[in-house]
C-alpha cells in the first residue's frame, strides 16, 4: 500500500508541481515557499516569500484540481508574503501595484486578491485605457475564510477575521470579525 501512495503522490502531485514551475515566467522571485500544491508565478515584477510559507493544503478541497496563481504584472509590481503564512488551495493574486501579506496570516480555499480594476471602467477606454490600481495590505495574524475576495485599496487590520464568501471593498480595522458582500463589521474580537 505504501508504494501505491508514493506512486499517487508522484503522478498527481509532484509532476503537477514541476509542470507549473516550468510554466512560471517571473524571474524576480525571492525566497522559497513550501509547495504542497502547484504554484504559477507570472509577470515582470517582484514576488517575495518569507520563511515557512505554505502553498496548498492536502486535506482540503481543490487539492488535485487547482493551483495557486501569483502575478506581479508590471516591472514596478510587488507581491510580498511574510513569514508563517498558510495559503489554502485555489488562491490567486493579480497585482499591478503592491500586495503585502504580513506574518502569520491564514488564507482559506479559493480566495483572490485583485489590486486593480482589470480594465479602464470608462466605456470608450475599456479596451485601451489603463485600469486604476491601489495597494492591498493584509496585516499580521489575519484569518480569511474560504471564497474571500479582496479588492483594490483594501487594508485589513491585524488579528481580524473575514468570513466565508466575503467581498472586501473597504478597509477593515484590527481585532474584528467582518463578513458579507460587501464585507461589514460584525463584532469585536
Amino acid at each position: 500500500m505504501e508504494i501505491i501512495n508514493k506512486i499517487k503522490q508522484f503522478c498527481f502531485v509532484a509532476l503537477r508541481i514541476k509542470k507549473y514551475e516550468m510554466m512560471s515566467d517571473c524571474e524576480r522571485v525571492i525566497g522559497k515557499p513550501i509547495k504542497y500544491n502547484p504554484l504559477l508565478l507570472k509577470g515582470k515584477g517582484i514576488i517575495s516569500f518569507g520563511k515557512n510559507v505554505q502553498i496548498g493544503v492536502i486535506a482540503s478541497p481543490n487539492f488535485y484540481s487547482h493551483y495557486t496563481y501569483l502575478e506581479a504584472r508590471e516591472e514596478c509590481s510587488e507581491i510580498i508574503i511574510g513569514d508563517n503564512v498558510a495559503i489554502n488551495n485555489a488562491f490567486s493574486i493579480e497585482c499591478s501595484s503592491k500586495v503585502v501579506i504580513e506574518n502569520d496570516v491564514l488564507i482559506g480555499v479559493n480566495c483572490s486578491f485583485i489590486d486593480n480594476d482589470g480594465h479602464d471602467l470608462a466605456i470608450e477606454k475599456r479596451n485601451i485605457g489603463s485600469p486604476k490600481t491601489a495597494r492591498i495590505h493584509i496585516h499580521q495574524n489575519v484569518f480569511l475564510g474560504s471564497n474571500v475576495t479582496i479588492l483594490k485599496g483594501v487594508t485589513i487590520g491585524k488579528n481580524s477575521i473575514i468570513g466565508n464568501g466575503s467581498v472586501v471593498t473597504k478597509n477593515i480595522p484590527e481585532n474584528v470579525v467582518a463578513a458579507g458582500n460587501p464585507a461589514k463589521f460584525i463584532r469585536n474580537l
